[in-house]
């Protein structure tokens, strides 16, 4: 069974990582997906930033890649791809699912998410290149990007507060939830430079707009809480 799963996690990455080249770009919800357009909303990192992604897919291809050449029915391996078998599931229609509904796709990364954050924190303590630090990596951006996919939705539908609101409570939420995960595995910085880089794109993106300044703020507890982190005994 744990070999069968290896192999799953291997098959995932695959479409995973193929998914982009079958289906249409997604740079955002597009006018017609939202009641209130969002062109550029302020909770939306710089472009550049999702160049990320090249390295997501290349690093979770190698990962599964060695899993099934070395470590097929290791238990530590094991525990980790159950929840990453879930967010690769997820995150194989993904972009189709963006590309038609806003509500689904924010409901959708979210539970991508929860599973990227599952296997970062059940990443063995060995093999620490070949599976915790993508798993960071991974968890990182879907921890970022699922409040971005919220703000974007929420303002969209003009829930309670515009678009300002929404970007100031998304990136505050986002950098809860890291410094959350972050205090699980505190020396296992790649999750939290991860989230950092999302949040430097937020800044340039805002300047020194009131949503930029709470990222700049974010940007500085996550670093913070690196920094303290390597206090801690490995």
């Amino acid at each position: 069974m744990k070999t069968l799963i290896a192999w799953a996690v291997l098959a995932l990455s695959v479409s995973f990582a193929a998914a982009p080249l079958l289906t249409s770009p997604f740079s955002g919800f597009t006018a017609d997906q939202l009641p209130a357009p969002q062109i550029d909303p302020p909770v939306q990192p710089a472009g550049w930033a999702f160049s990320i992604w090249g390295l997501i897919y290349l690093w979770l291809l190698v990962s599964a890649a060695y899993g099934v050449w070395k470590r097929a029915d290791a238990e530590d391996w094991h525990r980790a791809r159950l929840p990453l078998l879930v967010a690769l599931g997820i995150g194989t229609p993904w972009l189709m699912i963006a590309n038609s509904s806003a509500i689904w796709a924010t409901i959708t990364i979210f539970l991508m998410a929860a599973g990227a954050i599952g296997a970062f924190l059940a990443a063995p303590r060995r093999d620490v290149w070949w599976f915790r630090v993508p798993m960071g990596i991974f968890a990182g951006w879907l921890s970022a990007a699922s409040f971005v996919s919220l703000g974007s939705t929420a303002a969209g539908y003009g829930l309670v507060m515009g678009q300002t609101g929404w970007a100031i409570l998304c990136v505050i939420l986002a950098t809860l939830l890291a410094l959350v995960v972050q205090s699980r595995r505190p020396r296992a910085a790649s999750y939290g430079l991860t989230v950092a880089w999302a949040l430097i794109a937020i800044v340039v993106a805002n300047g020194l707009t009131l949503p930029g300044l709470v990222a700049l703020a974010s940007l500085v507890a996550i670093l913070g809480a690196l920094l303290l982190a390597r206090r801690v005994p490995a």
